[in-house]
Formats: structure tokens, sequence, C-alpha cells
């Protein structure tokens, strides 16, 4: 998807690296997931009580990202149709900020 990949690309460098999670596309920092992409939809990494999975939560189809689909949601991602793809790039930021200092994440929405 395009739009994966223009985000791919402004973020790579400076520790965060392209991978795989669940065998499909993701961003790493420090090899660890931030954000991946699932068919039309892209989860992120952004913390549980952050600022950024409250204002995420609001948009039409977002919910915490199960990528089991057996009820098992990783509390700390949040997972964003297509049909918001113009928060993508947002999020993705979000998420490194997170995972680069994760108690600034921690500020509540």
């Amino acid at each position: 998807m395009a739009e994966y990949q223009r985000i791919s690309r402004a973020l790579l460098g400076e520790g965060v690296s392209s991978g795989k999670m669940f065998g499909k596309d993701a961003l790493k920092f420090e090899s660890k997931a931030i954000a991946c992409l699932l068919q039309d939809t892209m989860a992120f990494k952004v913390g549980r009580d952050s600022a950024a999975m409250a204002k995420a939560m609001k948009h039409p189809g977002a919910e915490l990202f199960d990528p089991s689909g057996q009820g098992r949601p990783f509390k700390d991602w949040v997972a964003v149709p297509e049909s918001s793809i113009e928060r993508w790039e947002e999020l993705a930021n979000a998420a490194l900020s997170a995972a680069i200092d994760p108690e600034d994440e921690a500020e509540k929405p």
C-alpha cells in the first residue's frame, strides 16, 4: 500500500527499521514492532492510556488490535482502518514517540 510505503520511508533510520510482524510488513524501533500493516488496516503501538490511543479510538472502525481474532486484543495497540488513512502518519509518529520515551506515552487524554 502506497501510504504505508510513504510512512515507512519517512520514519526509516534513527533506530527505525522495516521488518515483519505476524508475517506482515511492520515498522520496528530497536527491533520492537511499533506499527504493522494488515490488508486495509494499520495497527500502532501507542500505549493503552495515551492521548494518542484516546484520539485514535474515536475514528470510525478503530479498535484495539486483536491479531488472533479471538477476543484477546493487545491493549497498547490500536488498529485503524483505511477509511481513516489520513491519521496513519500521525499515529505512526505517536507510536515511535511512545517507543523512544515510554514515560511520555503515559500522558493521559
